[in-house]
């Protein structure tokens, strides 16, 4: 019987990968569970001895001798020790033998309840795990459910672990219509740890989903040659990214449009055409402003006396192209560069 428990356990460290020990020791905790609910007052100095070399688990309840017997649960007088063995003397303790399979069918559901915690707690620890390494990382998930109000419930999987995420309907790219069963790539924000479990807070409109693309697509990012130093986004929409080479002979905006632009247009196909724009990061701010700009040319470009605003002078041609439509262009490039972005027409220049 004992050698099959040990089996059972160690099946369920290698289906489960819940370690041998921990479940030991939940064995333990629902054994003295159990103990306490046919006798509370002998719980209380119950000791369980797990042995797995021998397989073997003995519970005992532990006396101690004493001269005048004040408790019959947890003590025994020092002729009763003597009728056990001559060798017991006054403050010695006696293991009492408990027979686990005369527990009551409460007890035994007690234990129960406790091994079942033990191994829910433990997968729940393990999922956490897995997914707190994938925090800032693109996840593929299959949308599992839709409710009325628009939120989708996205199985996710890393390694062989896999978890139920919601994705809210602020954090969908707006427009992008998916159907129970689609593989969509999620960026997972954050894991939190929470009563049902762990908690994974994914994201289709987060910044850093257009960075892992970009690391995914594009080899020279991915191996640092091309360095991602800003993102602006309005997911659904447009974004910006600034790049710069740490190697004088890649151009940083032509790796990141690939060949043909192939790499830009799969990331685009997969943010359901959003623009992007790549702008080459400078640390003259004026040439950084410009470019951030793009697709807009500019003429000129003056720092103010405060650091932290510019003055831009575009052609009249392009005034409309460099502000974007409802602002968004000249937006986005202020969010892009960190600097206050005042655009005015050639023709106002002086």
């Amino acid at each position: 019987m004992n050698a099959e428990f040990f089996a059972a356990i160690a099946d369920i460290e290698r289906e489960k990968g819940i370690p041998q020990q921990y479940m030991l020791e939940k064995i333990e905790q629902a054994l003295l569970a159990a103990l306490r609910k046919d006798n509370p007052a002998a719980a209380e100095c119950a000791r369980v001895d797990v042995d797995p070399v021998k397989k073997k688990i003995d519970m005992y309840i532990q006396k101690t001798v004493v001269e005048e017997l004040e408790d019959d649960e947890i003590d025994l007088t020092l002729d009763e020790a003597k009728a056990i063995s001559p060798r017991y003397e006054i403050g010695d303790t006696v293991n009492f033998p408990v027979e686990t399979k005369k527990f009551g069918r409460i007890a035994a559901q007690a234990a129960k309840q406790v091994i079942i915690q033990g191994i829910r707690e433990a997968e729940r620890s393990i999922v956490y795990d897995v997914f707190t390494s994938k925090e800032h990382e693109i996840l593929t998930g299959v949308v599992s459910k839709i409710d009325p109000k628009g939120n989708m419930s996205i199985r996710i999987q890393s390694d062989s672990e896999h978890t139920e995420a919601m994705l809210t309907p602020n954090e969908r790219i707006p427009g992008e219509n998916l159907k129970e069963g689609d593989r969509v790539r999620v960026y997972v924000v954050e894991v939190r740890k929470s009563t049902r479990g762990p908690q994974v807070l994914i994201s289709r409109t987060h910044p850093g989903l257009v960075k892992r693309l970009f690391e995914l697509e594009v080899p020279e990012i991915f191996d640092g040659t091309v360095e991602i130093r800003s993102i602006a986004r309005e997911a659904g929409s447009r974004t910006k990214i600034a790049v710069m080479s740490n190697n004088p002979e890649v151009d940083p905006i032509g790796a990141c449009v690939g060949p043909k632009g192939g790499r830009v247009a799969a990331i685009v196909e997969e943010l359901k055409g959003e623009k992007i724009d790549i702008a080459k990061y400078s640390d003259i701010p004026e040439e950084y402003i410009a470019s951030a700009l793009a697709p807009s040319d500019v003429i000129s470009v003056t720092m103010l006396e405060d650091g932290k605003s510019c003055r831009v002078i575009v052609p009249d041609s392009q005034l409309s192209l460099a502000i974007g439509k409802e602002g968004q262009n000249v937006r986005l490039a202020a969010r892009l560069t960190g600097y206050k972005i005042d655009i005015k027409p050639e023709s106002q220049a002086e």
